[in-house]
């Protein structure tokens, strides 16, 4: 009897499990049997480790192989488990050496004629494997993602064969070459949006302090313009920060596409309307991340927000508190992370000219009502800014001039009170909650008095109170001020107009 034991890593979220594929070969009639809780594609390995073997010139035993997956309660999917799968069947039955597989982990997709194709999820798997202190052997089409995340711990190869060569030391196999994040440049500028000085502003205290933003007014008025100019405003990623970014963005399988590129720059995702809920959030019969993980430490814009299903919208409500998403299915339960920055638009009502002065609404009270009321009250409790853009005057428009601090300028401030927040608090001012917002969002007496007044007579919640005195600390911090003002916090109530706007409709 032989038996081999190799290290591999399972998939589960953004996590890499260690797994060991036990391989034993017996006397009997020969057989091949995967155990260890399989999903159909890891069942599947059997054909295509066959086929790789024996094009690959190698013997395929004749005997009775067993291959425990273990841990047996772990689901196992996907084709990663292939090359495993092999190189344990050559150990055990002699074929090649194992001085070398306790201090490996093997992970790729087997083709018939024994080629290494690439998996998805190599850098949690790569940076799992360096936790251990193996050497991680994987395809050369994963190159690009272990350049971001590998001190020299890993080997690339193109085939089988090759695998094998480095197993006998006969050839060593060649290292991803190091990648360097960097922040492109070539963002949208903006001083190009003409007027609209109070949303400029909301947009920088937005930046500032991480907090969610919805604009509503008629269309054409730069609404989109505004929110596709918000990541040139916030301060690049840290290299931490965009490798938990990238490793996402390996676990869907996005790395590569044209839309995506692994650098510095934030995220900034713009799903269509008509966005489902696994779309949107992660899920999946195996669950993959979303659009709100693919955005983490980025900005989700959400455009035409009412036309959303509710039911979907709904889904944002959690992980816009929590900062991850738990995807729960029968046989495991899954969190991403999830810590994006909202920021929505839309219309005041379907015709899109209620309110505005003009041009005519031709919807009725209960109409916009309807339409209004497509966003439920709890998430936009959780929407910290609400502004009314308006129309910028044709004179303005006519002059073509830029007007306003440029991105760079923005940027700048942006980065003083966020480089102030994190050295007193160690995390942005939309997250602070419990005793860290008492401590550092402390109001005198006379502004707490203000506060009392507008939360009475606005109906606000005590969510509402919560991100008000959130957003009056971005806009202390904006000038570099450690006591909250009435003004500041003026400001802050100032943003919260969104049911005020609809008041009189009753």
């Amino acid at each position: 009897m032989s038996l081999a034991i190799v290290h591999t890593r399972a998939q589960v979220g953004v996590q890499a499990p260690a797994v060991r594929v036990e391989c034993h070969l017996s006397n009997g009639l020969p057989a091949f049997n995967i155990v260890g809780m399989p999903e159909t594609t890891v069942r599947e390995s059997k054909d295509r480790v066959r086929s790789a073997l024996l094009n690959s010139h190698f013997e395929f035993p004749q005997r009775r192989i067993t291959i425990n997956l273990a841990p047996a309660e772990l689901p196992k999917e996907g084709a990663r488990y292939d090359l495993a799968i092999a190189i344990g069947i050559l150990a055990a039955s002699k074929q090649i050496p194992g001085k070398l597989l306790e201090h490996s982990e093997f992970i790729g997709e087997l083709a018939l004629n024994g080629e290494l194709r690439a998996v998805r999820g190599a850098i949690a798997a790569a940076l799992a494997c360096q936790a251990a202190h193996r050497t991680l052997i994987c395809s050369h089409d994963n190159s690009p993602e272990l350049g971001l995340c590998c001190n020299g711990a890993n080997g690339l190869a193109k085939s089988l064969l090759e695998v094998c060569a480095h197993l006998y030391e006969r050839e060593k196999l060649p290292r991803a070459p190091e990648r360097k994040l960097a922040q492109l440049n070539g963002g949208l500028e903006l001083a190009d949006v003409i007027g609209q000085h109070s949303a400029k502003r909301a947009l920088e205290i937005a930046a500032a302090g991480a907090h969610n933003l919805l604009m509503f007014g008629p269309p054409g008025t730069g609404k989109s313009m505004l929110a596709s100019r918000l990541p040139s405003l916030l301060p690049p990623l840290m290299q931490e920060q965009a490798l938990e970014l990238a490793s996402i963005h390996s676990v869907a399988n996005t790395i590569g596409q044209k839309s995506v590129v692994v650098s510095l720059n934030r995220p900034f995702r713009q799903p269509h309307h008509s966005a489902s809920a696994p779309a949107l959030v992660g899920g999946g019969s195996q669950p993959r991340p979303g659009e709100i993980s693919l955005a983490h430490h980025g900005v989700l814009f959400l455009d035409e927000l009412p036309e959303f299903k509710r039911s979907v919208l709904e889904h944002l409500r959690e992980p816009m508190e929590s900062g991850e998403i738990c995807i729960s299915r029968a046989s495991a339960q899954v969190n991403f992370p999830a810590r994006f920055q909202l920021v929505a638009a839309m219309n005041p009502c379907p015709c899109g000219h209620y309110g505005d002065g003009g041009q005519r609404c031709s919807c009725t009270p209960t109409r916009i009502l309807n339409y209004k009321d497509k966003i439920s009250g709890p998430l936009l409790d959780r929407i910290d800014l609400q502004v009314q853009v308006e129309k910028v005057a044709l004179s303005k428009l006519r002059e073509n001039n830029s007007t306003g601090d440029t991105s760079a300028e923005v940027q700048q401030r942006v980065r003083q009170s966020r480089d102030l927040q994190h050295r007193r608090q160690s995390c942005s001012n939309a997250e602070l909650s419990g005793d860290k917002l008492r401590e550092y969002c402390k109001l005198g007496e006379s502004e707490h008095q203000l506060l009392a007044r507008a939360m009475d007579k606005l109906g606000l919640s005590a969510r509402a109170y919560d991100r008000c005195l959130r957003v009056a600390r971005s806009i202390a911090d904006l000038k570099q001020e450690t006591q909250i003002s009435a003004g500041d916090l003026s400001e802050a109530l100032g943003y919260r107009n969104f049911d005020r706007f609809y008041a009189r409709l009753g």
